[in-house]
């Protein structure tokens, strides 16, 4: 079943009720390419991931590192943005997976992507929380506790989502800008005083050094970490302005244009302090001296306590945007109708903002639950929270973003025959699943390292099991539709723009 470009968004479509559809028009390319780069976080991803790599991955082969994840993840996209050329839909993995495998497929990763980004925005609430109140009692003594800022951050994103699209690109256009600025402050400060105090080297960029050091598999893995979300530029389609042209554009943007700036701000943060005392800040009880110390150094102490504040806001960003993606995809789960009640609740939309508002409260309500629940356990914020919810959805986005490819495959085998094309729809989506395949691999024997303190927890041992969970569901309830409702399972992953043309 498609929705007509032309209907409001709460076109009546059949007996049963309506189908919802969310504001057209809402978003252009530098929206959407915002609302993209804002869930990797470019703060949190260097001064959260950066000095974890340099003292127990691949040392000073970190950017390296970054260069060799930005090289498969633009291999992966090619095949992505193919197949958004022709389906344009706010579930994106969900309905590309769908059309490509098959609608059991599609259910199984649709209800695997749903759960990593309902996962993420806890997970990002935990490290704004910690970095707001170290913050707060660092530059002005305060002890605040650390809930009040979930409540905080959990209403703001909220509220985000109530009001649409256009409100939350404003709102993180500004926040993203300001991160970005200070971190290219240091990385050009650092660059245009000769590369530091021991001068240039490209050693750190040699890709050679991404694959050596103290766990170059760990190194590698927190490369990838670093681009979680840039995926969700498909999940904005319904709301941007010709679709078609734009997300392609904005998803190898967000790609390409992250992951320059990664490897460039990792690299001068490297030479501005100098090799061997980067590795010795990153390994020492302040890991952040990584980035403060060249920061202090070349561009001033008042950018240091900047910087401080902008990792509170970026963190804001990042689970603002991931609140956007998990809403969305509750949204398209339930306008389908996969449990008729949903069509009436999460599946509608807001009669004036054009918003997946009930979706958004409910996404509201499980973070929140959540959040409460690792707080009653007494797990840290940030080691405990933060750490095990977001390895728990990198993971299983991971698998769909594997499982994504292959469908690119089969989609333009069976449905665009006259489209296929050596690289973009064989080699490209091949050799990506392959290389998602391997970072899963990488994810999986590297869990204990990467979770620090939590290595022995309990919802670290069980996250692959929850994964595996998860997909086995979305495939029971899909044969049970096939079986039971063949009306219903024929509309798994086919609510799209009626321009796309697809059925």
């Amino acid at each position: 079943m498609a929705v007509d470009e032309g209907v409001a968004p709460a076109a009546k479509t059949d007996e049963e009720g309506t189908i919802h559809r969310l504001k057209p028009n809402a978003v252009g390319l530098l929206g959407v390419v915002f609302m993209a780069v804002a869930t990797a976080a470019p703060i949190t991803a260097m001064t959260g991931n950066v000095p974890f790599m340099v003292s127990a991955g691949n040392g000073i082969g970190a950017p390296a590192s970054y260069l060799v994840a930005m090289v498969v993840l633009a291999i992966f996209s090619v095949g992505f943005t193919s197949m958004a050329k022709h389906i344009t839909s706010t579930g994106a993995f969900y309905g590309f997976i769908s059309y490509g495998l098959g609608r059991t497929a599609g259910l199984a990763s649709g209800l695997l992507a749903t759960f990593a980004y309902v996962v993420f925005e806890p997970a990002l609430i935990g490290i704004f929380s910690t970095f707001a109140t170290t913050t707060l009692k660092d530059q002005t003594g305060l002890q605040v506790p650390w809930w009040s800022f979930a409540v905080l951050m959990l209403a703001i994103n909220a509220a985000g989502t109530w009001f649409g699209v256009s409100v939350a690109e404003k709102l993180l256009v500004v926040l993203l800008a300001t991160e970005v600025t200070v971190l290219a402050a240091m990385a050009l400060s650092v660059a245009f005083h000769g590369g530091g105090p021991h001068g240039f080297t490209f050693a750190p960029v040699d890709p050679v050094n991404a694959f050596k050091g103290t766990s170059a598999g760990l190194g590698l893995f927190f490369a990838f970490w670093s681009w979680v979300g840039f995926e969700s530029t498909a999940m904005y389609g319904e709301e941007s302005r010709d679709p078609k042209r734009i997300i392609p554009k904005a998803t190898m943007i967000s790609v390409l244009g992250v992951g320059v700036f990664y490897v460039f701000v990792s690299w001068m943060a490297i030479l501005g302090n100098g090799e061997t005392e980067a590795v010795r800040a990153a390994s020492s009880a302040n890991p952040l001296a990584m980035f403060f110390n060249p920061t202090e150094r070349y561009v001033g102490h008042w950018a240091v306590d900047v910087m401080q504040w902008l990792m509170i806001t970026g963190s804001l960003a990042c689970g603002m945007a991931f609140h956007n993606c998990a809403a969305r995809y509750l949204y398209a789960l339930g306008r389908e109708g996969v449990l008729p009640s949903l069509r009436r609740t999460i599946g509608r939309t807001h009669a004036r903002h054009g918003s997946p508002h009930i979706a958004g409260l409910v996404q509201t309500a499980v973070s929140a639950v959540l959040i409460g629940a690792f707080w009653i356990a007494g797990k840290d914020p940030y080691t405990g929270t933060y750490v095990l919810l977001a390895i728990l959805g990198t993971m299983a986005i991971l698998v769909v973003q594997a499982v994504c490819s292959f469908a690119v495959l089969a989609y333009f085998r069976s449905h665009h025959p006259e489209s296929r094309h050596w690289f973009r729809t064989f080699t490209a989506p091949l050799a990506g699943g392959i290389a998602m395949l391997a970072v899963v691999v990488l994810l999986v024997s590297h869990m204990g390292a990467a979770a620090g303190p939590e290595s022995g927890s309990l919802v670290l041992k069980a996250t692959p099991w929850l994964v595996a969970l998860i997909a086995a569901a979305g495939v029971g309830c899909a044969q049970y539709l096939k079986r039971r409702a063949p009306e219903r399972y024929a509309l798994l992953g086919r609510t799209v723009l009626e321009e796309t043309k697809e059925r």
